[in-house]
C-alpha cells in the first residue's frame, strides 16, 4: 500500500493520514525518475533578492499630438502625380504628388507637392484624375520616432505612482519584446464607468515597430524594497484564500513537500512570499501544478523511497524495523518467500501462526474427549461412561 508522508529533516516520519489532522497541506508526493522526467519537473532555489512592488495593467499605443501632419494643395486642379500609398515612409520635404493647375496654359502649370515632416503614409483619399481644392487634405503623415504608451490605471493604485516611475511594457502584437518608458503625467480626468484614469508615457520608436491602436500590457513600478523573499508565479498554486507549494524534499530523491504559504505583493512574474520558506528551499515551478494530481499515482512506495533514502530496509508505512521484524524479512528474502525454509529457522513463527497452532492442539483435544466420554449402548442409545 502505498502512503504519502511528511518527513523533517529525514528524522520524524509519520504517515500522510496522521498528519492530514494537523492541517491542510501536509504530506509529500513521492515519484520515481522517470515520473519526475515526464512531468518536466524544474526547480528554483529560494534566495532574498531586490523585489519591485508594481501595479499591472492595460492600455494601448497613441500618436503623440503635434506629430501628424497633412498634405494639401494650394491651388485648384487635378492630380496628375501620386507616388506614395499607405504604409510608406517619407522623408520631410520629399515630393509624393503633383497637382496640375486649372490655371490656363499649354501645357497647364504642374505643382509639386512635398511631405511637411518625416513619417509614415497613415492615410490617403487620392487618386490619379480626382480634383483637388485647397481645402481638401490629399494625405496624413505621422511622426512615429516616439509614441504615447497610455495605460488606463485603476483609481485606486494611481495614488501610489508619481511622475517618472519606470513601466515595462509589452505589446501583444510583438510578443514577449519589452519596452521601457517614464511616467510624463496622468490624464485630466478619470473615467467613471471603468474606474481608471490614463497614465502617458513616452516611448521611442526609431524602427517604427510600434503603430497606434496596438495593445500594450503595463507593470509599472511603485516601489523598490531590499531582502525580500520572492518566488515565481508559476510556484504558486491552490485558491486565494490557501496558497500553497511544492519543495524538493531535503533527503528522498524524487520527493516533494507541498507547503502551504503565505503570500504578500506581486511584480511582474514574482510573488512575495511573507511566511512557509526559508532561503535555500528549492521550489517547483515548471510542473508544479501536476504534482496535485500526481500523488499516489503512478509514483513510488513510501518503503521504497525510505529504503534508497537511508540505504536499509523499511515497513511498508515507512517506518523502523525492530530486530525482530529485520530477522523476520532477512530470513524471507533468504528463503525466497517463506521465512525460515530449510535454514534453521523453523523455531521462529509469527503470532499468526502461533496462534492457528494453539487452537488446532485445543480443537484437537476436544474431539478426543468428546469421544472417549460418549458411546452408544447396546440399542443404539448413546451412554455415558
Amino acid at each position: 500500500m502505498k502512503f504519502s508522508v511528511y518527513c523533517m529533516l529525514g528524522a520524524l516520519c509519520l504517515p500522510y493520514s496522521a498528519l492530514k489532522a494537523a492541517g491542510p497541506g501536509a504530506g509529500t508526493v513521492l515519484l520515481t525518475e522517470e515520473g519526475v522526467k515526464n512531468l518536466g519537473i524544474e526547480t528554483v532555489t529560494v534566495e532574498e533578492s531586490t523585489f519591485e512592488e508594481s501595479a499591472f495593467a492595460l492600455g494601448r499605443v497613441e500618436v503623440i499630438p503635434g506629430r501628424t501632419g497633412a498634405v494639401s494643395s494650394r491651388i485648384s486642379g487635378r492630380l496628375v502625380e501620386l507616388n506614395v500609398n499607405p504604409g510608406d515612409t517619407v522623408s520631410e520635404g520629399q515630393v509624393i504628388a503633383k497637382v496640375e493647375s486649372r490655371q490656363p496654359g499649354d501645357p497647364p502649370p504642374v505643382i509639386p507637392l512635398s511631405s511637411p515632416i518625416k513619417g509614415l503614409v497613415m492615410h490617403s483619399d487620392a487618386r490619379l484624375g480626382d480634383p483637388v481644392e485647397p481645402d481638401k487634405a490629399l494625405l496624413e503623415i505621422t511622426d512615429l520616432s516616439e509614441v504615447y504608451a497610455v495605460s488606463r490605471v485603476p483609481e485606486y493604485q494611481a495614488g501610489s505612482i508619481k511622475p517618472g516611475a519606470k513601466a515595462k511594457i509589452k505589446v501583444a502584437a510583438l510578443g514577449e519584446r519589452e519596452f521601457e518608458g517614464e511616467l510624463l503625467r496622468f490624464g485630466t480626468a478619470a473615467d467613471q464607468e471603468s474606474g481608471t484614469i490614463d497614465a502617458y508615457f513616452k516611448l521611442p520608436n526609431a524602427d517604427g515597430i510600434l503603430r497606434p491602436g496596438m495593445r500594450a500590457e503595463f507593470t509599472i513600478l511603485s516601489g523598490i524594497r531590499e531582502n525580500v523573499l520572492s518566488v515565481p508565479k508559476d510556484a504558486l498554486q491552490g485558491n486565494p484564500a490557501n496558497r500553497h507549494v511544492y519543495v524538493k524534499h531535503v533527503t528522498l530523491a524524487n520527493a516533494f513537500d507541498r507547503v502551504n504559504v503565505q503570500v504578500g505583493e506581486a511584480s511582474g512574474d514574482r510573488v512575495e512570499i511573507v511566511d512557509g520558506l526559508y532561503p535555500g528551499d528549492e521550489v517547483v515551478t515548471r510542473g508544479s501544478y501536476s504534482l496535485g494530481f500526481a500523488g499516489g499515482g503512478g509514483g513510488i512506495s513510501l518503503k521504497e523511497a525510505m529504503d534508497a533514502a537511508h540505504g536499509h530496509t523499511h515497513n511498508e508505512d515507512g517506518s523502523e524495523m525492530t530486530p525482530e521484524q529485520a530477522a523476520a524479512a532477512k530470513a524471507k528474502a533468504e528463503g525466497g518467500g517463506e521465512a525460515g525454509h530449510d535454514h534453521g529457522s523453523e523455531g521462529s513463527v509469527s503470532s499468526r501462526e502461533l496462534l492457528f497452532m494453539i487452537s488446532t492442539g485445543v480443537l484437537a483435544v476436544l474431539l478426543v474427549i468428546t469421544s472417549i466420554t460418549k458411546r452408544k449402548g447396546p440399542d443404539g442409545t448413546t451412554e455415558q461412561a
